[in-house]
């Protein structure tokens, strides 16, 4: 295993273009922390974010799981150029004559997309402790680890994500095509949603129920949009006489989901790799 992990950080590490993507990526999550310091002003009236209760625990872990998932995009990046990179620089050919089985190349890339979202995990995880503690109402034990499953579920939804992305870069072979897939592939899922919803089965929930096992969806659903969580929010919904009725929780099914599609794009991607003639 270390040695697959070596090959790959060693292509890694001379490709310049991906060590900024990778580089940016985590500072865009450092950059969570500085909405503590923004701080607006309403007709005379100074307020911080980090005054609203989005530091607090245990929403912490919802709120910056929620909002880094959408840097994911840097790293996916990364990703399919890695792959396309092994087709344009011809090392997949080269590290298959020189030993490496079409399995162990699958197992390797894999790896490294689920260190990728290891180590961006962890990252995450030291940033929301470290605000949590700083800005938090509330710092007993049992209410700091409370709701804690949401940065499993932002594991797992990077490697889902991280493995659709490694497939698409193997199926497409250049990096700029992959990524237009995924936006198309995004696409299309709002498209049969939007049929489904306003179209077939107006006015029911069969919608809901069915796209829940799309890729992307599925992978969206772990971490709903937390702002309708927020206190304030609520207080005001409830003044205009709107009520949320929202589930926030992270259900295993929803993980079982998305671990099914990761071991179906690993499949795909092995199947396609031992079809093609390199």
């Amino acid at each position: 295993m270390l040695r697959l992990l070596n090959i790959e950080f060693q292509k890694l590490k001379h490709n310049k273009a991906s060590k900024v993507i990778i580089i940016t990526y985590f500072v865009l999550i450092t950059f969570i922390a500085l909405i503590a310091s923004i701080e607006f002003n309403f007709a005379g009236i100074k307020f911080r974010i980090a005054d609203q209760g989005i530091f607090n625990f245990p929403y912490i872990w919802h709120f910056t799981t929620y909002i880094a998932s959408w840097a994911k995009l840097f790293l996916a990046i990364v990703i399919v150029s890695m792959m396309a990179n092994e087709y344009s620089h011809r090392t997949l050919k080269q590290n298959l004559i020189d030993g490496l089985s079409k399995k162990e190349f699958i197992a390797s890339k894999f790896l490294t997309v689920g260190v990728f979202a290891l180590i961006s995990t962890i990252f995450l995880g030291i940033i929301s402790m470290i605000l949590g503690i700083n800005f938090s109402d509330y710092n007993e034990v049992s209410i700091i680890f409370t709701d804690i499953e949401y940065l499993l579920a932002y594991l797992i939804k990077l490697v889902g994500f991280f493995a659709f992305c490694m497939f698409l870069g193997i199926l497409v072979k250049r990096s700029a095509f992959a990524l237009g897939f995924l936006f198309i592939w995004w696409v299309l899922e709002n498209i049969i949603f939007g049929l489904l919803k306003f179209k077939l089965f107006k006015g029911t929930q069969v919608a809901e129920s069915i796209v829940q096992f799309f890729p992307l969806e599925s992978m969206s659903n772990l971490i709903s949009e937390p702002f309708t969580r927020l206190n304030f929010i609520q207080s005001a919904a409830n003044q205009l006489g709107e009520q949320f009725q929202k589930d926030y929780a992270v259900h295993w099914y929803e993980l079982l989901i998305v671990l099914t599609w990761t071991a179906i794009f690993i499949y795909l991607s092995y199947a396609l790799l031992k079809k093609r003639d390199l």
